[in-house]
């Protein structure tokens, strides 16, 4: 693919390579259902179905294959209609809605469609599962690709969220910005693993699941997960924006039971969309809205776990009202700090997870600071962050049907009240009281403090200009006049008193 003139860079080759596997995975799966249906029918017309245009080596290629892909197939799918209302014909088409066919060189999309078609047989078990951990690193290298990695959240972290609010089979789990569907997909497995025992189990498992993307790219990569995990039909993923609807228009029979998300933080909103919200809650902060939205689309009695910056944390204004609103109506119980690195290389922004419940207000939140394991200092792409280092939080998390009364403090665990947070004007950036003032290393951090000194410096030298040439001029009527003193002020240097 690299050969290719028409595709540039990792995000756009990942693209390309996912709309490929999808109709591959797509043709498997609809092997298996010609076996287990009678007279079952294809949602695709037969010249566009992979066996009949992809499958053969030797097949089409070169010019033909082009002129195929951009003037025929392509617009086939976009436009594709669903015959009886097969469910199956959405999901294509709104796959193929926003995708493209970057690669311009009919030899070399031969050549990759050969790759594919000889690689995996997606209904042989053991090579679906392979190809499952192929397609989670596919998922994982998509974060060092530019503004792609704001899709991907590490695996470790999404599954000890989704091992925190512990989905249950029978309730309805949903990630309102879900990327490429990394907390579904680990809710699917949880669910498998613990609850899903007969045929009937895994319908209603099926039917459970719901998530929506704004973006096409991370849109085309969920929902092909959502079939390499065995959602035959994912059409509870839509291509949307859960924030372009007035928030009172989610109806109690929306409302789920399980949120999990990493809605994206650090962006603005397009114009307008604050509107459909509460005039006290409006703001253009995309994961401020996520919030309110989370808050309203939970059940009473219903959990939450998301990621968040830690400017949300300490910030003011309308972050304080809807901190304010979630401590009232919801139960935050659980802040996890989790040190630098875990984005990069997308971000290098401090997060937190935050567990909470809807429908009891908040008296007291716990807080975990997870630290780096021994002998790390930071993550990176070759020594990523491992579910392993979140068996000490698992031990300590107790159950909150008791009230998390077996939770205790401890060099990492503390405990604030909610008076304290009152006092505080909602400000939640509460540092680790067992843990004194550290030496830093960070080399951003140092750099930003010089800059700060240096800053001072320059202010303090002009000020001494101003006292020694004020002194040194005469003047009759005001030689008994002494410069004001310097006191030893921040940062090393001084500060003049008034």
């Amino acid at each position: 693919m690299r050969k290719d003139v028409g595709v540039d860079g990792d995000a756009q080759r990942l693209s390309q390579l996912v709309w490929m596997l999808f109709l591959k995975i797509f043709d498997d799966r609809e092997n298996e259902w010609e076996l287990l249906q009678d007279n079952y029918q294809s949602p695709l017309p037969q010249q566009y179905r992979w066996r009949n245009w992809a499958a053969d080596a030797e097949g089409m290629t070169g010019d033909a294959l082009k002129q195929f892909l951009d003037n025929d197939l392509f617009p086939a799918l976009q436009q594709l209609q669903a015959k009886g209302g097969d469910q199956r014909a959405y999901v294509i088409r709104s796959v193929f809605e926003d995708a493209y066919n970057y690669m311009k060189s009919g030899q070399l999309i031969r050549q990759v469609i050969n790759k594919i078609q000889e690689g995996v047989d997606f209904n042989k078990a053991q090579e679906r599962h392979l190809f499952g951990d192929m397609y989670e690193q596919l998922l994982r290298d998509l974060q060092a690709a530019g503004n792609a990695g704001e899709f991907y959240t590490p695996r470790a972290v999404t599954e000890f969220m989704v091992r925190r609010v512990n989905p249950h089979l029978g309730e309805k789990i949903m990630d309102p910005a879900c990327g490429t569907g990394g907390f579904l997909a680990c809710a699917i497995e949880h669910m498998r693993k613990h609850d899903v025992k007969t045929v009937d189990d895994e319908a209603q498992l099926q039917a459970s699941i719901f998530g929506i993307e704004k973006k096409p790219l991370p849109h085309l990569l969920c929902t092909t997960n959502m079939i390499l995990h065995g959602i035959d039909v994912p059409i509870n993923i839509r291509h949307d924006n859960s924030l372009s609807r007035p928030l009172i228009s989610w109806t109690p029979k929306e409302r789920v039971d399980v949120v999990v998300t990493n809605p994206p933080f650090g962006g603005m909103e397009e114009d307008g969309i604050e509107t459909n919200f509460p005039a006290a809650f409006r703001t253009r902060e995309t994961a401020d809205l996520f919030l309110v939205l989370i808050m309203q689309l939970l059940k009473p009695g219903g959990r939450a776990a998301l990621v968040l910056p830690d400017g949300f944390l300490f910030g003011e204004g309308i972050k304080t009202r809807i901190k304010e609103k979630l401590l009232q109506e919801c139960n935050l119980h659980t802040i996890v700090r989790l040190p630098n690195g875990v984005f990069s290389p997308y971000t290098g922004i401090k997060t937190n997870l935050l567990f909470f419940t809807k429908g009891t207000p908040t008296r007291h939140i716990w807080f975990y600071e997870h630290p780096y394991p021994p002998g790390v200092k930071s993550y990176n792409k070759t020594k990523p962050m491992k579910i392993e280092e979140f068996d000490a939080e698992a031990a300590w998390w107790s159950k909150e049907e008791g009230g998390f009364k077996h939770r205790v403090e401890n060099e990492y665990a503390w405990r604030i009240d909610l008076t304290d947070v009152q006092a505080r004007n909602y400000n939640l950036d509460c540092k680790n009281p067992h843990i004194g003032e550290q030496e830093i290393h960070d080399p951003d951090v140092l750099m930003t403090q010089y800059h700060a000194m240096q800053m001072d410096i320059a202010a303090l030298r002009g000020q001494l200009k101003e006292i020694l040439e004020a002194a040194l001029t005469p003047k009759s009527s005001n030689s008994d006049i002494q410069p004001p003193p310097l006191e030893k002020g921040g940062q090393g240097g001084f500060k003049m008193e008034d």
